[in-house]
C-alpha cells in the first residue's frame, strides 16, 4: 500500500498572513487542497493521511471532504518529526508492505511524474529522497563566518518532497534516533542517513516548480504556474 503523508501543521510566520500559509488561496483552492488534489488524483496512491495543527483539524476536514483518498487527519506536534511520526503510527499495525510518502503540504506544485518516480523507485529502494541540482556554491562557515570548505557544487543537490520509506525503514530510523539524547532533525531522510547509515537513499530528480511557498512572492509565482 502506498500511502501520502501531507504535513500541514506548521504557522506560516514567514509568510506574515492572518492564517497559516497552507490554508491561503491560489488559482482558486487552498494550497493544502492542491496538495491533496496532487496525491488523490495518482492511482498508484491509495491513502492520504493529513497531519495538521490542533486548532485547525475541522478546517483540514472541511477541505478534505471532497477526497475519499483522505483516510486520517492527525494533529501533528511542537517539532516537525512529531508531524512525521503522528502520520507513522496511524499505520504500525498494518498487515503487509506499506510505503509512505512524506510531503510538505506547502509543496502545492508537485507533479505526477515525481510522485510515480517515488513510488517506483521503492521497488528497489528503502528510502528515496528527491532534489534539483544546486545552481549556487555551496560553502560551509565555521562560528566565526569564515569558509571552511566549497564542496564541489556539481555533487550538490537541494532537496524537496515527497521524501518515500518502507515503512518499517522510517519506523527503524526513528526507533533509534530518538534514543540519542543529542536527536535534532529538519529531514526525514536525514534520520535515516544518520541512525541507518547502511541504507542507500536514491535521489529522484525533482523539479523547479516543485517550490515550497514560504515568502508571498512564491505564492505569486505559484498563482502563475497554476493559471498555465
Amino acid at each position: 500500500m502506498n500511502v501520502a503523508v501531507l504535513l500541514a501543521g506548521g504557522s506560516g510566520r514567514r509568510m506574515g498572513g492572518p492564517e497559516p500559509k497552507q490554508f491561503m488561496q491560489v488559482a482558486g483552492r487552498t494550497i493544502l487542497e492542491h496538495s491533496i488534489r496532487a496525491f488523490a488524483t495518482c492511482e498508484k496512491i491509495e491513502e492520504i493521511v493529513i497531519v495538521s495543527h490542533a486548532d485547525y483539524m475541522e478546517r483540514v476536514a472541511q477541505i478534505a471532504a471532497p477526497y475519499p483518498k483522505v483516510k486520517h487527519i492527525v494533529p501533528g506536534g511542537k517539532e516537525r518529526y512529531d508531524s512525521s511520526l503522528a502520520a507513522i503510527a496511524q499505520y504500525q499495525k498494518t498487515e503487509g508492505e506499506v510505503n509512505i510518502l512524506i510531503h510538505d503540504a506547502v509543496r502545492c506544485l508537485v507533479s505526477q511524474r515525481i510522485i510515480n518516480d517515488c513510488i517506483s523507485a521503492l521497488d528497489n529502494y528503502e528510502a528515496v529522497d528527491v532534489a534539483i541540482p544546486a545552481t549556487d556554491t555551496i560553502v560551509e562557515v565555521n562560528e566565526h563566518g569564515h569558509i571552511i570548505r566549497m564542496p564541489n557544487r556539481a555533487m550538490m543537490r537541494n532537496v524537496q518532497t515527497p521524501q518515500g520509506f518502507h515503512l518499517k525503514t522510517i519506523e527503524e530510523a526513528y526507533k533509534r534516533g530518538l534514543q540519542d539524547p543529542n536527536f535534532i532533525t529538519t529531514d526525514d531522510c536525514g534520520v535515516v542517513h544518520r541512525y541507518l547509515p547502511d541504507t542507500p537513499i536514491f535521489v529522484v530528480e525533482g523539479d523547479t516548480t516543485n517550490l515550497k511557498i514560504t515568502y508571498p512572492e512564491d505564492l505569486m509565482l505559484a498563482e502563475k504556474i497554476l493559471n498555465q
